[in-house]
């Protein structure tokens, strides 16, 4: 059914839930298994210049390393060939462009609660995720 697994990983407990989940499916299934993680700069958001911004490149690159380990160890012990890509950008535009491009037909995410005040001024990126990705969504809680 499922041919190319994409799982979105922030680093958060929900996030490692969904990839328990996704690699179970991708053991079932035989399927390819990727994992993004985006990290937001400021010099995108119009906060610092693009000199800085390398610096928090490489900074979100070491943050995202521990991620990474963890993540591929939870894969071996699944005997799950796991692709890592680490992006910058917002995150919900930022993984459904890498979706489209790449062709995924699920995409395995976590849940995270934020309050109301957050949701209506940011919404959530599952939500988003939800709406925008142009494959199957598996929101895991």
């Amino acid at each position: 059914m499922f041919k190319k697994i994409l799982i979105a990983n922030d680093g958060s407990e929900g996030a490692f839930k969904a990839l328990a989940a996704a690699l179970q499916l991708a053991h079932s299934y035989k399927a390819r298994a990727h994992m993004i993680c985006v990290e937001e700069i400021p010099w995108m958001l119009g906060g610092s210049s693009r000199e800085e911004a390398v610096s928090e490149k490489e900074m979100a690159d070491r943050k995202f390393a521990e991620v990474v380990a963890k993540a591929e160890d939870e894969a071996r012990r699944h005997s799950v060939e796991l692709v890592c890509h680490i992006v910058i950008g917002r995150p919900a535009p930022a993984i459904v462009a890498f979706i489209a491009r790449d062709g995924f037909d699920l995409l395995v995410t976590g849940f995270k609660s934020h309050s109301a005040l957050y949701h209506r001024i940011l919404g959530k990126t599952t939500d988003q995720l939800v709406e925008l990705a142009p494959c199957a969504v598996l929101v895991v809680k």
